[in-house]
């Protein structure tokens, strides 16, 4: 099956050496069209190793200002001035397995747009990894009434319709992700994704789960502190509920829980 042109988009922030093998697969898999690697900020010799790789690889360019606007920010970026008829955003410590791409394109096929196709997300043991399949998120299932993750689930044998996949592995048409106006960039870190799953129902689109399309995760590679990470996505998920409360009694609610919402999350993690 010939493919539609693929970008692959990467955002980068003190990633570390797994950086290099994120990059290197992407280059060598053959379905892979263009290469976006968004500099969010990184030491000088690794931007320098940054600069090397893109001078010897024809299909990769940087796209770099000295800031950090966060992780959604940055794929937006990285998306407006992609060429790929299809985007594949994947984090910098994940490594593409190869001939993932045809199965999620697969996946995609005829389905009403917008369409985003999730793949398993797995470790260095072929564990899946939490969060590559979920149910709709809502305030009852972070609060711990309710299953969210689906990773302890039976996998399926081929792609499946779910609430939401995550954003360190995904697939959209580059219109469709556009058309939506990418990620809310009101989102600095964690949940943009389940954001845009939802918007992409609401628009009348699907999300899918491709089980048959794998990135290798090696995961916590970043130098960022754990706590400063635990805060953010603290505050993203406040954003989430407030944004998409079902009334005024569900936003009271989301009040009285937000300034618990980071010892909630430890008590989870």
């Amino acid at each position: 099956m010939t493919l539609p042109t693929i970008t692959a988009i990467v955002v980068t922030y003190h990633t570390g050496p797994r950086l290099h093998e994120c990059l290197y697969g992407l280059k060598s898999d053959p379905d892979i069209s263009e290469i976006v690697i968004v500099d969010n900020g990184n030491p000088p010799a690794e931007q320098a190793w940054i600069d090397r790789f893109t001078d010897a690889c024809d299909k990769a360019h940087i796209v770099r200002d000295g800031t950090n606007p966060g992780f959604g920010t940055a794929v937006n970026k990285g998306a407006a001035g992609a060429l790929g008829e299809l985007l594949l955003v994947i984090n910098p410590d994940a490594v593409l397995r190869r001939g993932s791409l045809g199965h999620m394109v697969r996946a995609m096929g005829d389905a009403t747009e917008p369409v985003l196709v999730g793949g398993k997300i797995f470790d260095i043991h072929g564990r899946e990894e939490r969060g590559g399949r979920r149910n709709t998120l809502t305030l009852a299932r972070a609060l711990g009434l309710g299953k969210w993750t689906l990773e302890h689930d039976p996998p399926p044998r081929d792609f499946i319709e779910v609430g939401a996949v995550s954003g360190a592995f995904f697939m959209m048409r580059r219109k469709a992700f556009r058309s939506l106006g990418g990620f809310d960039e009101a989102y600095f870190l964690h949940v943009e994704d389940v954001d845009l799953c939802r918007r992409v129902q609401q628009a009348g689109g699907v999300v899918l789960y491709q089980p048959l399309a794998g990135a290798l995760h090696y995961g916590s590679t970043s130098d960022v502190p754990s706590d400063e990470v635990m805060a953010h996505k603290a505050k993203s998920l406040v954003r989430y509920f407030t944004k998409f409360a079902s009334g005024p009694a569900e936003r009271l609610l989301i009040r009285l829980v937000s300034p618990f919402m980071v010892r909630l999350l430890k008590a989870r993690a």
